[in-house]
């Protein structure tokens, strides 16, 4: 089986050449195309599959071609590959365009992940103070954008009574992507007034 795949991937590279260089390596059993580190289509069994997008969505549905699976674990699991048949091997500028879809697509999915960063990776902040950050709803660098560093540290503050100022200053930093140390002075001014008004409500209270 392992020498029918490799037909069928040389095969691929014949075909689908006017893409890009493609590069191919064994992936879940089976063993996957690329262009530029981006996977658009795997070939197993000796039978190719294509990524499936928005775009090619029609095709596959009008043909009901079956999805790329595996076995994992005793379980069948989907891949989202749909079957290239012999109607489609034979129809080359079909192939090809189809596939320019999938790597298309797979190009913009990458993009978009390579563009979300984890909130560890932002200055300031670690991976447990991420871990408490999702614990308190605010599971990604969008959401702790839009609620901003007064709003999460107080979320934090009820999960954890003593949290100080120097957090406020790693969330702030981070937002704006700058060391807590680096904070503009104004802005320091405003979360440090922001912070001792209510700190004094909260003795107030008492």
């Amino acid at each position: 089986m392992k020498s029918v795949s490799f037909n069928r991937i040389h095969q691929s590279l014949e075909y689908l050449a006017p893409l890009g260089h493609i590069r191919y390596r064994a992936h879940f059993g089976g063993y996957s195309l690329s262009i530029d580190d981006t996977v658009f289509a795997m070939v197993a069994d000796g039978e190719l599959y294509l990524r499936a997008c928005e775009e090619s969505a029609p095709y596959h549905a009008a043909r009901q071609a079956p999805l790329l699976s595996f076995q994992k674990r005793g379980r069948s699991v989907s891949l989202n590959y749909y079957f290239v048949d012999e109607s489609l091997w034979r129809d080359r500028p079909l192939l090809l365009q189809l596939s320019s879809q999938s790597l298309a697509a797979a190009r913009d999915q990458k993009l978009q992940r390579d563009n979300q960063h984890r909130l560890k990776d932002l200055p300031n902040l670690s991976f447990q103070l991420e871990l408490l950050l999702c614990e308190a709803g605010v599971k990604d660098e969008k959401t702790l954008r839009i609620l901003g560093a007064k709003v999460c540290w107080l979320r934090l503050r009820q999960m954890n009574k003593q949290l100080g100022i120097k957090v406020l200053f790693a969330l702030e930093g981070a937002i704006i992507g700058l060391h807590e140390a680096a904070l503009p002075a104004l802005k320091r001014q405003e979360l440090i007034d922001w912070y001792n008004e209510l700190s004094d409500k909260k003795s107030r209270e008492r």
